[in-house]
């Protein structure tokens, strides 16, 4: 499966503290393991699942896309749009998906 991740995703990371990109390491492995385990958005959002976890006492939200279309094992490619803090996510998501 190829894995890529957009700019702001891999900033966030890179300006994450090292505890906090552990544990998006570990949860970006979940994803790539089930990517159904997010949740799929509907409206202007379509097609963009996001998986929620929690890192001390903050929530996290993690979008990404994949070719849901596809059967459970044949699923080519994952891209990581977005991470952040619930604050304005979505919003940022919207902006940022409507630019592509």
């Amino acid at each position: 499966m190829r894995t890529t991740f957009k700019k702001a995703f891999a900033q966030f990371v890179k300006k994450a503290s090292i505890p906090l990109q552990l544990v998006i390491e570990i949860k970006v492995a979940q994803v790539c393991d089930n990517p159904r385990i997010g949740q799929q958005k509907l409206g202007d959002l379509q097609g963009v699942f996001v998986y929620k976890f929690r890192f001390n006492a903050q929530e996290y939200l993690m979008a990404y896309q994949f070719d849901h279309f596809a059967g459970v094992t044949e699923i080519t490619w994952i891209e990581f749009c977005k991470i952040g803090p619930h604050e304005n996510f979505y919003t940022q998501l919207k902006k940022s998906i409507r630019f592509k």
